[in-house]
């Protein structure tokens, strides 16, 4: 299979230079559908992830333009993280890994060990555009 447009770099290792990162997917992932929007939310719901780590993964990802930071309350200064147009695109890319997930690992993934759809996971989900 061959692009009909010749690549001046690789667009799967362009996109991994942003996402590919350790955590960036799992953050993208509360943000986006967890609605964990909170640095010590996010903290929380990740075990392992350090307080410099996620820092350096927001702002990484607030600089690729994925996320943004919505400030809450200026002294002290509170703000929650939100996906930006650009970080809603990443939702097909995150469903892809669910539905990869929920139909080969269920074993891992579901306690009763069966496989699931997209679908059945998320019946009141809106088609999701793959432009």
């Amino acid at each position: 299979m061959f692009p009909s447009v010749e690549f001046q770099k690789c667009p799967i290792r362009t996109s991994l230079g942003v996402l590919g990162k350790k955590w960036t997917f799992l953050i993208l992932r509360d943000i986006a559908f967890l609605k964990v929007d909170r640095f010590n939310k996010i903290l929380r719901t990740l075990p392992g992830l350090t307080p410099r780590v996620l820092i350096t993964r927001l702002h990484e990802l607030e600089k690729s333009g994925l996320i943004k930071a919505v400030v809450i309350q200026k002294r002290p200064r509170l703000v929650k993280w939100e996906l930006t147009e650009q970080g809603k695109d990443t939702v097909p890319i995150l469903l892809s890994f669910i539905a990869y997930g929920a139909k080969w690992f269920p074993d891992v993934v579901f306690e009763d060990g069966q496989a699931r759809t997209v679908k059945q996971l998320f019946p009141n989900l809106a088609p999701v555009n793959i432009a």
